[in-house]
């Protein structure tokens, strides 16, 4: 997946509008569906559920967004698996993204089941609040950025237009975390945090038969995003959950995007290498001298005129690179606590 940073925030989708594809199901393993789900996005035009058989029902993992009518592709889809939302006896989501949590409430009401999610939601939950804040806060972040101004106001048009992919906003039954477990019959899925995509973002693992529910964090072709403004450094908490993914026995992964995968361990390098790569990009921009985070996000994208969605994704995940250069001493911010210059120390 290559998620542009506002495609997961509560005022737009990202993504200019494609021809839209039905839901549909397709068995992995006996008792094991991917819910492939449409989006509304060209460049990432479907999310995976992942239904899994539980006693008289599933346990589904991840919703897709809301917009009219999804409701009725994922019980389509949940169908095609000999399943409904009725059947649903349990909702994890891997993390608060609204493509993977959108519908949450209104899957939780319709089965009358649980959700289950990490505590650290509020990088989607709490600005929802306010989606007028969220959007001017958004804005003034690109602004200090130093993008010019002619691309701020793009920015801020496309924001008021977009459809929102997040309905209503629904509170974790259980907040969980490392160590607690959801019981299927393919077997005990223990859940791992892996924070960095998102302060919110765990994994799954049956450990048995090597199964990994990865959400985002780890995906079969190779796309970064990370969350930024929530956590101190949200490419070393990534780097750090790619260490704990990696110590994992997992030989079939199952992502959020995407055909499910068997070498995990070379996507955990793969993915590895290209945060190693993209950070070096954005350092050496650097030793051209000092840049602002948009002329850093231009040079690592190799374009100065970005539309407002790949703006939006190249300057959150640049802000990224740069906080964490700066957390390794190897950066600095030139007018003090301002994001507004930055150069190589």
């Amino acid at each position: 997946m290559a998620p542009q940073a506002d495609d997961h925030g509560p005022r737009r989708t990202g993504f200019p509008r494609r021809r839209r594809e039905l839901a549909r199901a397709d068995r992995v393993l006996p008792g094991l569906w991917r819910l492939r789900l449409p989006l509304p996005w060209s460049a990432v035009p479907h999310v995976n559920g992942w239904a899994i058989t539980a006693g008289s029902g599933v346990v589904l993992v991840d919703t897709g967004i809301a917009e009219p009518g999804s409701l009725e592709q994922l019980d389509r889809a949940l169908e095609q698996a000999g399943a409904g939302l009725e059947h649903v006896r349990l909702l994890v989501c891997t993390h608060a993204h609204p493509d993977h949590y959108g519908q949450a409430a209104a899957v939780a009401r319709a089965a009358g089941c649980e959700l289950w999610m990490h505590g650290a939601h509020g990088h989607v939950t709490a600005r929802s609040a306010d989606p007028e804040e969220t959007l001017a806060a958004r804005v003034d972040l690109v602004r200090a950025g130093g993008v010019p101004e002619h691309l701020v106001a793009a920015y801020e048009q496309d924001g008021r237009d977009a459809r929102s992919p997040l309905g209503e906003i629904v509170l974790p039954d259980r907040e969980i975390g490392t160590g607690d477990r959801v019981e299927t019959d393919l077997g005990t899925f223990e859940v791992h945090e892996t924070p960095g995509h998102a302060p919110s973002h765990v994994v799954l693992h049956e450990a048995e038969r090597g199964l990994l529910i990865s959400g985002d964090h780890l995906l079969g072709r190779i796309s970064l995003y990370y969350d930024y403004g929530h956590t101190p450094d949200p490419v070393g908490e990534f780097l750090e959950s790619l260490d704990r993914t990696g110590a994992l026995d997992a030989r079939l992964c199952l992502a959020g995007h995407g055909r499910p995968f068997r070498d995990v361990r070379a996507h955990v390098d793969g993915t590895r290498s290209r945060v190693g790569e993209r950070l070096g990009r954005v350092a050496e921009r650097l030793e051209q001298g000092a840049a602002s985070p948009f002329e850093c996000a231009a040079f690592l994208i190799g374009t100065e005129e970005p539309d407002p969605p790949l703006l939006g994704w190249a300057l959150t995940e640049t802000l990224c690179y740069l906080t964490h250069l700066e957390r390794e001493g190897k950066a600095r911010r030139s007018d003090g606590e301002g994001i507004g210059r930055w150069e190589r120390t």
